[in-house]
């Protein structure tokens, strides 16, 4: 069963409670009695220290959290310490539980070194089983001993809010063509064929600045940032090694394609609401996806690929405290796809006569039943299909 963060954290705590536990009731039978003679408190606190294994700092409290001893550490005492008031620490906040009589802190940052740190409370009774003190040692994260559990990242759909300025001045704004919208179905057949045959892993699409990023198998720990200048040019996968599809990959080849078509779906469906970042990584399947509004959504691809353009632009994008001030435009790309085709499968001089028509304000009987801004697509697309066509293409 994979691991939240919570039971990674629970995990790596109840070690660390059983094995400091154990050692502190070892030591501390005799420090009550010390408490009094400040020196030999010091100097018991010394030979302590020897003794507790990755130990960062060693002292006494009395019962009001006022530190009685000096702080012991590798390097002798601190005498300076004394009379330090520590009841108001992370580690204390359970002084005033008489029932604990071991605590292991939350994990801190620590006032004089800034680093993660951890405290453990060990309480100190006199004969009449009278609470008079804490024993507290004090624990660098890092040099502890660690289980092999590891954090996974839930499989469930994740929203994160974003910068509240963006979303209060949304529909104050509108998309701008970018490069990499005017070049978007190559763009996509690039990165679809780095994912499957050039061993890319990972990649982050930033539609609005017109850039790439992505994650080669045989380099993990390194990004390559692709501008439009490379992305423009389809020898790019030279650059690459070919590498069969990453075994490790939970997304199936055919739909790594569906994917990248409903990213492009997200991007073009709106003027207000549009997609601006998207992220794929074909390891944990997980889609990214970034809009204008600052909203961003992290969800399994196959959960993806089930929503529909109605989903996202039926309210669900919005956040609760702002009100769409018109409704989305939901435009079907695929199935507007499909109808360039066919259009384009009538021959040279059907499409350049229904481009001609549409530049002249008309609205030829192809695109009549479409509204304005699928007509717009299909003009695009189908002047894009031409120039190629015509030699044109700056591709």
């Amino acid at each position: 069963m994979p691991n939240t963060l919570k039971h990674s954290i629970n995990a790596q705590r109840a070690i660390l409670r059983e094995v400091l536990g154990e050692a502190l009731g070892k030591v501390t039978s005799d420090l009550p009695a010390l408490m009094a003679d400040v020196n030999a408190l010091d100097t018991r606190l010394r030979e302590i220290f020897q003794i507790l294994d990755h130990c960062k700092y060693l002292y006494v409290l009395d019962d009001k959290g006022i530190q009685v001893s000096s702080n012991i550490n590798r390097y002798g005492a601190d005498e300076e310490m004394r009379g330090r008031d520590r009841s108001m620490r992370p580690y204390m906040q359970h002084m005033h539980d008489e029932t604990v009589t071991c605590h292991l802190s939350e994990a801190y940052i620590s006032r004089n070194k800034k680093r993660p740190s951890v405290t453990a409370v060990k309480t100190l009774f006199d004969e009449q089983e009278q609470r008079i003190g804490f024993l507290g040692v004090d624990f660098d994260l890092r040099e502890l001993p660690h289980s092999d559990v590891m954090y996974e990242e839930p499989s469930q759909w994740r929203q994160i809010k974003g910068d509240p300025a963006i979303r209060q001045g949304l529909f104050h704004q509108e998309r701008v063509e970018s490069l990499m919208d005017a070049q978007l179905d190559h763009v996509l057949s690039v990165h679809e064929a780095l994912i499957l045959d050039q061993g890319v892993h990972h990649i982050q699409l930033h539609f609005s600045s017109s850039r790439s990023t992505i994650w080669h198998i045989d380099d993990p720990y390194v990004y390559r940032l692709l501008t439009m200048d490379e992305l423009s040019d389809s020898n790019i996968c030279l650059a690459y090694p070919r590498r069969p599809y990453f075994e490790r990959a939970i997304i199936p080849k055919v739909d790594i394609g569906k994917v990248l078509r409903q990213l492009k779906a997200l991007r073009f469906a709106d003027e207000t609401i549009y997609l601006r970042y998207a992220s794929l990584n074909i390891v944990n399947g997980k889609v990214g996806l970034n809009f204008s509004c600052d909203g961003t959504h992290y969800l399994n691809y196959d959960e993806f690929l089930d929503k529909g353009l109605d989903f996202w632009f039926g309210g669900e994008t919005f956040p609760q405290n702002v009100q769409p001030a018109k409704k989305a435009v939901v435009v079907d790309y695929p199935k507007l796809d499909a109808i360039i085709e066919n259009i384009a499968g009538e021959g040279c001089m059907q499409v350049s006569t229904l481009l001609y028509a549409i530049e002249k304000g008309e609205v030829p009987e192809q695109v009549a039943a479409y509204s304005p801004t699928e007509c717009d697509y299909i003009y695009r697309e189908l002047k894009s299909v031409m120039d190629v066509y015509e030699g044109n293409s700056h591709l």
